[in-house]
């Protein structure tokens, strides 16, 4: 199915990510404190979900809803399933 929506904003937030890994690398080069070490990886795990819930917001807004506009009760059985099999994917990882 062709992509519907675009996600080229989220691209500076991937490149400060992308910084803030450097630096996380750089801090265990310097055999920094654990502590800071941690609050910098918590900082990138907060990032790296800010831009997934852009992402599936988008997702949602964008493809599902223009599936549900349509006749097609696959595609909308499609997006249905895809949303479970996501959200199954997501609480397996939590």
């Amino acid at each position: 199915m062709k992509q519907l929506t675009t996600h080229e904003g989220q691209l500076p937030f991937l490149k400060k990510i992308e910084g803030q890994i450097r630096g996380l690398e750089k801090m265990i080069h310097e055999k920094r404190y654990c502590p800071d070490i941690i609050t910098q990886i918590h900082s990138v795990i907060g990032a790296l979900y800010r831009i997934e819930n852009e992402v599936f917001r988008k997702h949602v807004d964008g493809c599902v809803v223009t599936a549900f506009k349509g006749k097609s009760e696959l595609e909308k059985q499609k997006k249905i399933d895809e949303i479970m099999e996501l959200i199954t994917r997501f609480r397996k990882t939590a």
